[in-house]
């Protein structure tokens, strides 16, 4: 995401650190109580596993392989900014990526205004995923990095930074971003493009230790055509010896996604080594994310496309700070979760305002759904990704919890609490004086990534993305598992083999039911504990989307387990909401309601085997303090009108597909 209308704010705010203190100028953000992060339910085994070919593993089935099935889950961020991002260097954001590999290892650091942060539960994975757009260009001019001054532009940053002008820095910048022009000059610029992704890249190999930690290089392709969002996050699965033969494709050289493809294909053949993009935030796409036409030509996408789409985009980041994409109170009417942390007014940077016909081009579920019709239509499925979360923070700090809550730009860190409700932090009042702003406030405090596998490395980790078998949170760190099959029975939930017989008789998240026996209909088994850190869960519910005979397509959720001994009606929902213990004036809550670990066997009652369809997991947590509550107890604040005082975070998993004769 390229921030754009913080600048002036900036210029009141994180360039005048005044090193305020905070909880003793020491802010703690994370889990207030340290525990495993692989702490699992009686699904998970502890095999050896041996290593995998490198960058050629991510297709392999495990069903047949069990004595090395994934047994473990890993919790990350695949999508964090430094002050190598322009529009975070220029902003205030002074950490870079040995401080953000650094703090999600678990060690202290100083921010960008000065307060001590340290997470009390580490990350096992981190993509440090900067803007191609004129990578390390503000450190760089800081530094007086001569790959910087031997630029003409890169000698006016420079002179800039040095008379104390960054906000007008970032003006120059953004309106050069906003044109599609380099300012640096295109190939100019290069040298000091290829010093920074060096910089980027030795940060990643350094700190990347097998079996403890996984540091990804990455970096963010941010197309923004039109003020709509377009960005993938482009994540490699080797290390540096592969990634310094090139440099990140920019969306100076295009904004047409099939020419990022192009260019992910042509690294692949150089090196032989592996990619994968991961798009964020069709929210803010106003219907570009998940279009029905290509980007250049606005021809109806065709196989070919979706062949491509479907090798390059394994995963969608469906939670993040810029709101939630699973779904829309108008997309799905019958959902009372589905206004949750919603961004609908338009384009990060648009002047259109967001119209109703958009939204079926923008959200996970509505998307899935279309992808079913395209696989009737085209034979494969364009859209057929897995979910996962992942912050967006532009500080290098990977923080989600919402009692330490640390702001995900320089200007809405602890030191700046009085912005931290009350500034605009993106889009703009259109031509029309249609407001289409958002404040801040309104910015989440998600999200994660989840990723089952037997290995903490790049390649595990990496592979599971591939073949999805990933969920995606809010932000918390709940255990879910789930299996989709014809065999399982109830009480296949309770097994404490459940794990090894889901492989064995069946399909785990982001697989693919195999065809479909004579009269039988799919069964699930679903397994999710708590976050021993905070809190209890209200209930599962499995979504269903399907594409009927008439071409039509539908959704239904069912409520599969739910905790204190409410029931489930005939209609498989529960409408007895889980209530809450949250006392806003204190900003606390209790887990004397909900439920430390469910686990659930359903079967489809309306399963028609000449239907194609898919499955998804949602796991939903009991409600506590949004993290505007906190703030308001701690900086003694009001909390703005509107402004959500309770949250219920929670989980969706990478869905499973039903394809008739498959």
């Amino acid at each position: 995401m390229v921030l754009t209308d913080l600048v002036r704010a900036i210029g009141r705010a994180s360039h005048n650190r005044g090193r305020t203190d905070v909880m003793n100028n020491n802010f703690r953000v994370g889990p207030r109580v340290s525990a495993p992060v692989s702490m699992l339910i009686a699904l998970t085994m502890t095999v050896a596993a041996g290593p995998l070919q490198a960058e050629k593993s991510a297709d392999r089935e495990y069903s047949p392989y069990l004595d090395d099935f994934p047994n473990r889950v890993f919790f990350g961020d695949t999508h964090l900014h430094t002050s190598f991002s322009a529009d975070a260097g220029f902003a205030g954001t002074t950490l870079g990526p040995e401080e953000a590999y650094r703090f999600a290892l678990g060690e202290e650091v100083t921010s960008s205004t000065g307060v001590r942060a340290k997470l009390q539960a580490p990350l096992d994975f981190l993509v440090v995923a900067d803007h191609a757009e004129n990578l390390g260009l503000a450190p760089l001019a800081a530094a007086a990095d001569p790959t910087v001054l031997n630029t003409e532009y890169g000698r006016r940053i420079h002179d800039m930074l040095k008379a104390g002008q960054g906000v007008e820095a970032f003006d120059q910048w953004r309106a050069s971003k906003a044109s599609g022009v380099d300012p640096m000059g295109g190939d100019e610029g290069l040298p000091a493009a290829k010093t920074a992704w060096g910089l980027i890249t030795s940060a990643a190999e350094k700190y990347n230790t097998p079996g403890r930690f996984t540091a990804f290089i990455g970096y963010e392709w941010t197309s923004v055509p039109g003020g709509n969002n377009l960005h993938r996050n482009v994540i490699f699965r080797g290390g540096k010896d592969r990634a310094d033969q090139i440099l990140p494709f920019s969306s100076y050289e295009s904004e047409d996604v099939e020419d990022l493809w192009q260019w992910m294909d042509a690294y692949e053949a150089k090196t032989g080594g592996r990619l994968l993009a991961i798009p964020h935030n069709g929210n803010l796409s106003n219907g570009l994310m998940f279009d029905d036409v290509t980007f250049t030509a606005k021809t109806p996408i065709d196989r070919d496309y979706a062949e491509r789409r479907r090798r390059w985009e394994p995963l969608y980041e469906v939670t993040q700070m810029k709101g939630d994409g699973e779904t829309h109170p108008l997309l799905s009417r019958n959902d009372e979760f589905a206004d949750f942390e919603t961004w609908d007014k338009g384009g990060i940077n648009s002047p259109k305002p967001k119209t109703p016909d958009m939204l079926p081009r923008e959200y996970a579920r509505a998307v899935y759904k279309r992808g079913l019709a395209y696989e009737a239509e085209l034979g494969i499925n364009p859209f057929k990704f897995g979910m996962v979360g992942s912050t967006d923070s532009h500080t290098a700090l990977a923080t989600t919890d919402e009692s330490q809550y640390f702001g995900k730009i320089t200007v809405l860190e602890p030191a700046a609490s009085e912005q931290r409700f009350f500034e605009i932090v993106a889009g703009r009042t259109n031509p029309d004086k249609l407001d289409i702003e958002i404040e801040a406030w309104q910015v989440a405090s998600a999200g994660l990534a989840a990723v089952w596998a037997r290995d903490n490395t790049r390649e595990a980790l990496w592979d599971a993305m591939a073949r999805r078998e990933v969920y995606g949170t809010t932000g918390t760190r709940p255990v879910v598992r789930v299996f989709g099959g014809w065999d399982f029975a109830s009480g296949d939930q309770l097994r404490p083999d459940a794990a090894r017989l889901g492989y064995a008789q069946g399909v785990p998240m982001g697989g693919d039911l195999p065809a479909a026996p004579a009269d039988t209909a799919p069964t699930f088994i679903i397994q999710a504990l708590k976050d021993p850190n905070n809190a209890n869960l209200d209930r599962v519910q499995i979504i269903k989307g399907w594409l009927g005979a008439d071409g039509e397509v539908s959704e239904r959720i069912w409520d599969v387990a739910v905790s204190d001994g409410r029931k489930i009606g005939a209609d498989g929902r529960c409408r007895t909401a889980v209530g809450s213990t949250v006392n806003v004036n204190e900003a606390t809550y209790t887990n004397s309601i909900g439920a430390t670990a469910l686990s659930a066997f359903w079967q489809d009652p309306d399963f028609d085997p000449q239907q194609r369809a898919f499955y998804y997991v949602r796991v939903l947590e009991i409600p506590t303090p949004r993290w505007t509550t906190f703030d308001a107890k701690v900086f003694d604040r009001k909390i703005p009108e509107g402004a959500p005082t309770e949250i219920q975070e929670r989980a969706y998993t990478s869905p499973i597909w039903y394809s008739p004769g498959r």
